[in-house]
């Protein structure tokens, strides 16, 4: 899933392995160990999990995004406005400080006041690194023209892509092979 932070990524990649029945990685949680420093294993628990056969995982972090393209079979880009965005992350960065929701590896969202003190405060990122997805994706195409790219430029395309094509793409897997009845 290639988008902005905010933009449903990793809701949708989870959606997407729950029905196919494939891994879903939250790359996040294998890239940010305790008290959000990088993970030393980032890369290679990255190289592991894209060497399966199948799998769903959000397109960031330019130490892998590379290994992610080349190894990716459909790239799904949440195109939305930004807009859009800007309301996602506000309302899911207060619920999760709010809650006090552990994120990944013991790491929590950081006080609210951190939004007018950190320069890369997840909303204050997701502002101003909007527009970087469409730039990377024209890249992505470049680099990879045969690799098909679905963009979805509102949240009712995510959910007519999620109710639709995703759906049927369980009914065209075979079913599993059971015993022969007579």
């Amino acid at each position: 899933m290639a988008g902005t932070s905010g933009s449903g990524k990793t809701t949708l990649a989870r959606r997407v392995g729950e029905v196919l029945d494939i891994p879903h990685v939250d790359i996040d949680g294998l890239f940010h160990g305790p008290n959000w420093v990088p993970r030393e294993s980032f890369v290679d628990d990255v190289e592991a999990f894209t060497s399966q056969p199948s799998w769903a995982t959000e397109w960031q972090y330019s130490s892998v995004r590379g290994l992610l393209a080349d190894r990716a079979d459909l790239v799904l880009w949440l195109d939305l406005p930004r807009s859009t965005v800007m309301r996602q992350v506000i309302g899911r960065t207060l619920r999760r400080r709010l809650r006090r929701v552990e994120l990944w590896n013991g790491n929590y969202e950081p006080p609210l006041s951190a939004f007018f003190t950190d320069p890369d405060h997840i909303v204050r990122w997701a502002w101003r690194t909007h527009h970087k997805t469409a730039l990377r994706i024209a890249s992505l195409r470049e680099r990879r023209p045969e690799l098909a790219v679905v963009r979805l430029p509102s949240r009712a395309a995510v959910a007519r892509w999620r109710d639709g094509p995703l759906l049927a793409a369980t009914e065209e897997r075979p079913a599993p092979a059971g015993p022969a009845s007579s």
